[in-house]
């Protein structure tokens, strides 16, 4: 079988992307589950998935109709007749200021907020619930949740499913290269939903947290461990940081053994390359280009400098050496394996002379400038907030990783190696800070500091040369 063949296969038939539809639509409404899934992100997915099969439009914006409306039903009978028991459900049991929030915009807007928290975000999955538990009248009810849901579905299916119409157009993909871009696609998409979930079950509110926490306090040895005197300053064990060190370390491990065996690229490897070397989008390889002073050594020291320099003036001496020495580390370790691994790159630029491929700088030094900076962010945020400074981390990453692969000078394997190298560092330094307690950063004047590096990177861009 071909690798085409093979991808082919993987492609969702249209009775089961119009499944996928209603039940993330339904999922997502619905009250305690909604609050963790990023639904926006799975159905905009999926409808450029049916837009680009050329489904019937119609069929989509039923299902996602139908999802929708029983999802908030569900959620509205759950309060309505559980009204007293669903605050000791999990997880609103360890986040009772969720049934506030929905509580507060039920009062401020009345039978309206039903249809107004289909389209906010943060409300959405428990203005339902809500409405229930506060006996709003089940006819009143029914008639927001239809209308609601009839303008939601269009909404939310709509933008995916022009995407996925056009993509083809747009990207001119040759033949044969389609189903790979939607595999890669997906598998994107995948892992930053399980990342976004994992990072939430490993904090002190998740479940695997407090399954791993009740474990070790029924064994002495392990209780000893777990509740370790270096750790209480933050009142809780770094189970994150360590289960993000040894995954990202035996990744890294395994995949560096691998690099190291094979006799040039990947199959993979060959298959991205051709992909990207056949694109044809406008300004796309303008934008590689501009990625690639945006993330050179020039860039990250324009990025960083404003918020150095503060943290220093503000007598932050322990942030500023625990971040100066993960961006040290990740520079000389990118140095080093380049070095030991002498691995060639697909194509090399007069400014790339003499630079090799693995792992891939640009990647392993975003993953550490924006993964430190979430986990800083993170600490100083409220544990409901703290996710979207992950997304918006991940959101930086993914166009600089990739605009590697637009201009043609690494391979698929190099931008994975020099995530996970970067993920180990910013790992270590994580670890190393939440060894003792640390004081707040915060306040911090982030628009100023913000508007300062942009500036700086401005000018790096305009004026100096690719490094």
């Amino acid at each position: 079988m071909s690798p085409t063949e093979f991808l082919q296969q993987l492609a969702p038939t249209p009775e089961t992307l119009l499944l996928l539809i209603a039940a993330i639509a339904l999922v997502e409404s619905l009250a305690l589950i909604g609050l963790l899934l990023p639904g926006v992100v799975l159905i905009t997915a999926v409808a450029s998935l049916a837009g680009h099969q050329d489904m019937a439009l119609t069929g989509l914006l039923l299902a996602a109709f139908v999802g929708a409306v029983l999802g908030d039903g569900i959620s509205f009978a759950l309060g309505y007749t559980q009204r007293e028991r669903v605050s000791r459900i999990w997880p609103l049991s360890r986040h009772p200021e969720w049934l506030a929030r929905g509580a507060r915009f039920f009062q401020r807007y009345g039978g309206l907020s039903v249809f107004l928290g289909r389209f906010v975000g943060p409300v959405r999955p428990i203005v339902p619930l809500t409405a229930g538990m506060l006996h709003m009248a089940p006819r009143s009810f029914l008639w927001a949740n239809l209308i609601s849901a009839a303008l939601w579905a269009p909404a939310y299916v709509l933008p995916g499913y022009l995407l996925g119409q056009t993509w083809q157009q747009l990207l001119d993909v040759p033949s044969g290269l389609e189903e790979l871009l939607v595999v890669l696609a997906l598998l994107i998409v995948a892992l930053i939903v399980a990342f976004s979930w994992l990072r939430y079950q490993v904090s002190r509110s998740g479940r695997i947290y407090r399954l791993l926490a009740r474990s070790a306090r029924q064994r002495p040895l392990l209780r000893r461990l777990w509740l370790n005197q270096s750790w209480r300053g933050q009142g809780e064990v770094p189970l994150a940081s360590w289960l993000l060190l040894i995954f990202s370390l035996g990744g890294l491990s395994g995949l560096t053994i691998a690099v190291i065996r094979q006799d040039g690229p990947f199959p993979i490897d060959l298959h991205v390359y051709a992909l990207f070397t056949a694109l044809i989008v406008p300004l796309l390889p303008e934008a590689g280009q501009l990625l690639a002073k945006v993330g050179d050594l020039a860039g990250i020291l324009a990025l960083v400098l404003p918020w150095g320099a503060w943290l220093l003036a503000r007598g932050h001496l322990a942030a500023f050496v625990h971040i100066a020495t993960g961006l040290g580390a990740i520079a000389v370790l990118n140095i080093l394996g380049k070095a030991l691994i002498a691995r060639p790159r697909p194509d090399t630029p007069d400014y790339l002379l003499g630079s090799l491929a693995y792992p891939s700088a640009h990647a392993s030094s975003a993953v550490v400038v924006y993964g430190l900076a979430a986990a800083f962010i993170a600490s100083e945020l409220p544990q409901q907030r703290r996710v979207w400074a992950y997304w918006l981390a991940i959101a930086l990453i993914l166009p600089m990783a990739l605009s590697r692969l637009v201009i043609g000078v690494h391979w698929l394997t190099d931008l994975i190696g020099g995530g996970l190298l970067g993920l180990v560092v910013c790992a270590l330094v994580r670890l190393a800070w939440q060894s003792k307690p640390r004081t707040p950063l915060s306040p911090c004047p982030w628009r100023l500091l913000s508007v300062t590096s942009l500036t700086l990177l401005s000018a790096r861009v305009i004026w100096l040369p690719p490094i």
